[in-house]
């Protein structure tokens, strides 16, 4: 499960990400340019959009760096992205960002973070975060169990932020 898990991550399409996201000229050339394998203009025009704040781009720069796409892999840079982008009810990054929590990638693994991420995720429509979430259960207590949905019902209090 591990391993599919972890291929499901990896391959959620970067299209996903971009829901709600003004198809701006620069997010096209960057989108453009990632599908043909150009990752350096790809991440030179989605960083500024991210930066600005941009959920779809944050998303999309996190999918970067866990896959090492134009970039050294480096797993906290795409919990940072993932993280932004979650706190702004991204559901394909409330997954990632769970499944980061499971398999302890660029922070210490955590089933109850990872739990909660992937509820978060399911609440919110998203079928992988709902697998996550299941698969993740099993491996907690009902203690950790408890402790997640009291987390999860205050992140959604503050609307996704500070996690």
């Amino acid at each position: 499960m591990k391993n599919l898990t972890a291929t499901i991550c990896l391959s959620v399409a970067l299209l996903f990400g971009t829901s709600g996201l003004s198809w701006s000229q620069d997010f096209q050339k960057g989108f453009t340019a990632y599908q043909s394998g150009d990752y350096a203009t790809a991440l030179r025009e989605w960083t500024p959009l991210a930066e600005q704040g941009d959920a779809g781009t944050q998303f999309n720069l996190g999918v970067m760096y866990r896959q090492g796409k134009g970039v050294p892999q480096d797993y906290k840079t795409a919990v940072k992205w993932y993280t932004l982008a979650a706190e702004q009810g991204n559901t394909n990054a409330q997954y990632n960002l769970g499944a980061m929590y499971a398999f302890g990638q660029g922070v210490l693994k955590d089933y109850v973070y990872a739990h909660m991420w992937g509820n978060l995720a399911a609440s919110n429509g998203n079928e992988l975060g709902a697998k996550l979430r299941d698969f993740v259960e099993k491996k907690m207590t009902p203690a950790d169990i408890s402790t997640e949905q009291k987390l999860a019902r205050e992140c959604v209090r503050k609307k996704y932020k500070e996690c």
